[in-house]
This record gives structure tokens, sequence and C-alpha cells, in this order.
């Protein structure tokens, strides 16, 4: 595979990645006036929607880390970057990606095992929805980071602006 279609390819998953986050957003906050109307209106809320919208909060904040390390914008705390410079700044960045794919690795690992767990036991989350499906994001959202950081350690930034 050339560069230029891989280039192509992360361009479409980014713009996928976002459409998904600013629907789950969009869905959120109309479920979130619906749940208000139907209380103060009409006496009483629709059960599932609280559990629906715990759940999408969780698939935020995963899909938004997901972006995040997409442009390796998680919060840091960088040390070395006031006082190391050049060469060894970007080894130590590497470092510090690699370390970010043995960490989401085994973070996804573990959370796979759990939500084949949560698959046998066939606990239900809400609304006779599965618990499992509602977890996939943990394995997934900690798998698309790895890669993010993968990518990142072969083909890190150039040095941040102070």
């Amino acid at each position: 595979m050339n560069k230029r279609v891989i280039v192509r390819l992360l361009r479409i998953i980014n713009k996928v990645e976002d459409w998904l986050l600013i629907s789950m957003l969009s869905v959120m906050v109309f479920l979130a006036i619906t749940q208000i109307f139907y209380r103060n209106v009409v006496g009483g809320g629709i059960a599932w929607i609280d559990p629906l919208l715990r759940m999408l909060v969780l698939w935020v904040a995963l899909s938004g880390a997901v972006i995040a390390t997409r442009t390796d914008n998680h919060i840091r705390i960088d040390v070395f970057a006031r006082y190391v410079s050049g060469k060894y700044y970007a080894q130590i960045k590497r470092l510090v990606y690699a370390y970010c794919v043995i960490v989401c690795s085994v973070i996804a690992w573990h959370a796979m095992r759990f939500v084949r767990m949560e698959y046998e036991f066939a606990s239900e989350a809400f609304a006779g929805i599965p618990a499992w499906v509602t977890e996939l994001i943990i394995p997934i959202a900690f798998t698309l980071m790895a890669f993010r950081y993968a990518l990142l350690f072969v083909s890190p930034p150039k040095r941040d602006k102070q």
C-alpha cells in the first residue's frame, strides 16, 4: 500500500470518527431535552433514556479520547519539553508513544475479556439491550488509541510549540 492510499484511508477514518462523535453528542442533547420535557410537562420521564444517556457519556468520552490521540492532544505532563532539545526530545517522545501503545493494548485486551464475560453471562444493560453491546466501546477505543500511538511512534509530529 502506498503512502497516498494510507493517508486517504486515515482521512476517511477521521471523518467517520468525527461524524460518529457529532451524532452521539446530538442524540445526547436531544434525549436530555426530551427527558426534561417529559418530566416537567407530562409528569414522568421515559425509563430507558437515563441509562442510555449514561452509556452515551462513556461512548462520547472514549470516542473523544480516540480523536485526541489522532493529533497527540491528550492531557500530558511534558517536563522534558522545556529542558531537552533536538534528537533527545524526539527519542523521549518515541519512548512515550511506545509506552502508550503497550498500556492501551493491555487495557484493550482486558476490556475484550471483560466484554466476552458479559456476553457469556448475558447480562442486560437496559431496555433489553445486552450489557456487552454497550461496553464494546472500551476495547474498540483502546485498540484504536494503541493504533494511533503506534502511528505516532513510527511518524512522530514535529516538536510542540512553546
